[in-house]
């Protein structure tokens, strides 16, 4: 009787570490998709409040990345809010800017301390012609694509944003499409805070848009072979030239802390 309790007792708590972590992985998606609801509406200080107070929460965005949580709030709270919405915090009458989170994959670290996700956005984006002259955007309608791949941190209980990472993949105006989207349409940030107010503060390597089609690499391996996607084929080399040809691959960095 005694064994079969015991092995009652190992199979209630491998129950409760998988339920754990079913549970873990939809908080977090809860989380990304809470987040994209509100960048939704332009409200950045709720989008703020998402993010972890850690000494090593960042965004990554555009060829710069923000440090922090006052660095998240210079993003949110000052570039985007100024320049969406006349620094406001909510939507302006006939600015669209849809940004849907969606294909959401998430991982959790053993110890259920900390995750991974990779999600994936198509945002539809403009201004209404009724508000032509007035909105600092004139009379515009864009797509734009794009990967997130983040990390998320568990504080008290409740699960938070800790490293935010967006790679915009393409733009395109609705107009004429993405194949017809020209050079720096949506240009990299260049300069870095406190020369820009409202730049990051410090700018990546290797940033990338569109026709740029390399891989945003993946923190998870292949769910069959358990192998991660070699480097060369996260390249993106013009047709039938070889990989050592193109630009390198893309890396996720790491902050200082953790080399």
């Amino acid at each position: 009787m005694s064994t079969e309790v015991e092995q009652l007792k190992q199979v209630v708590e491998q129950l409760r570490k998988e339920v754990t972590r079913l549970s873990d992985q939809e908080d977090i998606r809860k989380l990304q998709y809470t987040y994209g609801y509100y960048l939704d509406k332009c409200l950045y200080k709720e989008v703020a409040d998402l993010f972890s107070n850690h000494k090593d929460t960042c965004v990554e965005f555009l060829g710069g990345r923000y440090n922090g949580k006052e660095g998240v709030k210079r993003l949110y709270v000052g570039r985007f809010s100024k320049a969406f919405v006349s620094g406001r915090n909510g939507p302006v009458h006939g600015f669209l800017l849809d940004h849907p989170q969606m294909q959401g994959i998430v991982d959790i670290n053993p110890e259920g301390t900390r995750g991974k996700g990779r999600f994936r956005s198509m945002m539809s984006a403009g201004t209404h012609e009724s508000i032509k002259e007035t909105h600092p955007r004139g009379l515009v309608q864009w797509w734009e694509g794009g990967i997130y791949e983040n990390e998320y941190i568990k504080e008290d209980g409740v699960w938070k944003i800790f490293r935010l990472k967006y790679f915009p993949f393409w733009h395109a105006t609705f107009e004429k499409g993405w194949s017809h989207t020209k050079p720096n349409y949506v240009p990299f940030l260049s300069t870095t805070f406190p020369d820009d107010p409202n730049g990051p503060d410090i700018l990546c390597e290797h940033p990338m848009l569109w026709p740029d089609t390399r891989v945003v690499p993946f923190h998870y391996t292949h769910p069959v072979t358990g192998e991660q996607v070699a480097d060369d084929d996260l390249r993106a080399p013009h047709f039938g030239k070889d990989a050592s040809t193109s630009t390198p691959p893309l890396v996720l960095s790491k902050p200082d802390s953790e080399g």
